[in-house]
């Protein structure tokens, strides 16, 4: 049976891919000057960002119950760095549809919204390594059984 902590770990890798490329699409679309890329990064950004909301919600769920001890300090720093990264990703998309929708092309427009980019890009790799901690250091997630190999 799929629990909140499978949901998790098995969507969390989508929404973080998606930002990746979609950040390098953009950085691209400024060196290359291709409109291709821009749109790119932003349907990324925005799939991205949804994956996001998702992954959010599911490692909420998967928290549950888990606010005591070490194991509690390391979900709350995970979860406070996981909020931090859900708005700002949120605001990063709603500023790169805005200059889209708008077909505001100026220059300083589009660096400030790729700095948006970087920190959202930054506040997720920081919120994965504090996932991955969670995992790798202190088990969560990890179910300590072997299995019955007697079994047929």
């Amino acid at each position: 049976m799929i629990t909140a902590t499978h949901f998790h770990a098995m969507i969390i890798h989508f929404p973080i891919a998606l930002l990746i490329v979609g950040f390098l699409s953009e950085i691209i679309s400024f060196i290359v000057r291709s409109i291709f890329f821009r749109k790119v990064a932003l349907y990324l950004l925005i799939v991205g960002t949804i994956g996001t909301i998702a992954a959010f919600f599911s490692g909420n769920a998967a928290a549950d119950g888990m606010e005591e001890g070490v194991m509690g300090k390391a979900i709350a720093l995970h979860e406070q760095a996981a909020v931090f990264s859900l708005w700002f990703t949120i605001v990063t998309a709603f500023a790169y549809t805005a200059i889209w929708f708008f077909k505001y092309n100026k220059t300083w427009a589009r660096m400030a919204c790729l700095i948006l980019f970087a920190v959202a890009i930054t506040a997720i790799f920081r919120t994965g390594y504090l996932g991955g901690q969670l995992v790798y250091k202190h088990g969560a997630g990890v179910e300590l059984a072997l299995p019955n190999f007697n079994e047929p």
